[in-house]
């Protein structure tokens, strides 16, 4: 059978890819091809599970834009599929003048983004919403709230579906060709023909779109991210979401508190390079994988540029106590026996030759192709946007 769209990859953004495909398009066929044998299991099943607000983008992004406009789809989507989610709010905070500085600036991208409702606090004010939590000044952005991404993929694909999309699993991408008519896929389980192919692989999105001869100068280093966990007895010590002031020079915001959708906090994630794409694990090594990006001039420079936020990083991932200094910054009263390890996410990090950071989402079209190069956070909360520009791409519908 030929199909007129082959989506690669079952994350949130293919998903919701084939969500509006099938939905624009009647009587589209639409073929997922995911390598894994369930949806969701990689950057969609293993991030914070936070509803972004938007306030961290630079104003005018893809970023920025689709956050704003993903937000709204993604609050009515689980509204009329019965998604369970809450718009708890969260809270922002400086623990030092320094950082009062920066939280400031923060503010400021949150205004120019068109956030409603967000202001500077004093501490006694971040007490009043977070009573546990010591700090100067914070920003309340009510926007924010928490969902399980997982069951917002599962609606997707039952949507799908139930429209005449299908999906195969366990059918891991071996090769692609166009003749700029036709495009075959060939995968582990079997090889498929298109009118379209869009690629949204995630961690493996540069690698396919070589396969595609597509060429960006650009590279997916992965990040693995740890998570601890409260203990049960010690949940009443975050009510709903606590992050720190982010540090301009470094692309990660730092370790934060979440409170869960399904229940329990957890703490994190820090940020340190994967021995592989899908290493979730400190022992998980790829070495063809962990060469390739050693190699690459990109994560060279950028290597040499932080080389001591990465130390410090890794020594975090070793220590439960560095984890734990990092986290009473905000929560004095924290003991270390308070938190226990709970999971990690590994998330896909475009670099550039230059070794900066790729920082908005990227999807380039070349005929009959489209490659979705980089979708970092807030790509789970923005992923209906997404989706629908993606679509937007291919000419099948009007914009």
């Amino acid at each position: 059978m030929k199909y007129d769209v082959i989506i690669v990859g079952g994350g949130i953004v293919g998903l919701s890819t084939a969500w509006h495909l099938v939905h624009q398009v009647q009587g589209l066929r639409v073929l997922i091809v995911e390598k894994e044998r369930d949806i969701a299991l990689h950057q969609t099943g293993h991030n914070s599970g936070v509803i972004h607000s938007g306030i961290y983008y630079k104003p005018g992004s893809l970023r920025a834009r689709n956050c704003k406009t993903g937000y709204d789809l993604l609050l009515d989507f689980c509204e009329r599929k019965g998604v369970d989610y809450d718009i708890c709010g969260k809270v922002i905070v400086a623990v030092d003048e320094e950082e009062v500085e920066r939280l400031e600036k923060v503010y400021e991208r949150g205004v120019a983004n068109g956030l409603e409702g967000i202001r500077m606090i004093s501490g006694a004010e971040v007490r009043e919403i977070e009573p546990h939590i010591e700090a100067r000044a914070g920003i309340w952005v009510p926007q924010t709230g928490i969902v399980h991404f997982p069951d917002v993929a599962r609606k997707m694909l039952e949507d799908v579906q139930s429209y005449g999309g299908r999906i195969r699993y366990g059918a891991r991408v071996t090769g692609v060709t166009t003749d700029g008519q036709t495009v075959t896929v060939k995968t582990t389980d079997g090889t498929f023909t298109a009118g379209r192919l869009i690629n949204c692989a995630g961690l493996y999105a540069d690698k396919i779109a070589g396969m595609t001869g597509d060429k960006q100068r650009m590279r997916i280093v992965p990040f693995r991210g740890e998570y601890y966990r409260l203990k049960p007895e010690k949940t009443h010590l975050i009510r709903n979401l606590v992050y720190p002031t982010p540090n301009p020079a470094f692309p990660f915001l730092g370790v934060h508190f979440t409170r869960m959708i399904k229940g329990g906090i957890e703490a994190g994630p820090n940020a340190v390079l994967a021995f592989a794409r899908e290493g979730y694990t400190k022992t998980a090594i790829h070495l063809p994988e962990l060469a390739e990006t050693l190699a690459f001039p990109g994560f060279r420079r950028l290597a040499k540029k932080h080389w001591r936020f990465g130390l410090n990083e890794m020594k975090r991932s070793f220590s439960k106590r560095r984890f734990y200094e990092s986290l009473r910054r905000m929560l004095p009263e924290l003991e270390m026996s308070d938190i226990v390890y709970y999971r990690a996410g590994v998330r896909a990090m475009a670099l550039d030759d230059n070794g900066e950071v790729v920082d908005d989402f990227i999807v380039s079209v070349r005929d009959n192709i489209i490659n979705v190069w980089n979708a970092p956070s807030p790509a789970a909360t923005a992923s209906l946007a997404i989706g629908r520009h993606i679509v937007e791409q291919t000419g099948m519908v009007a914009v």
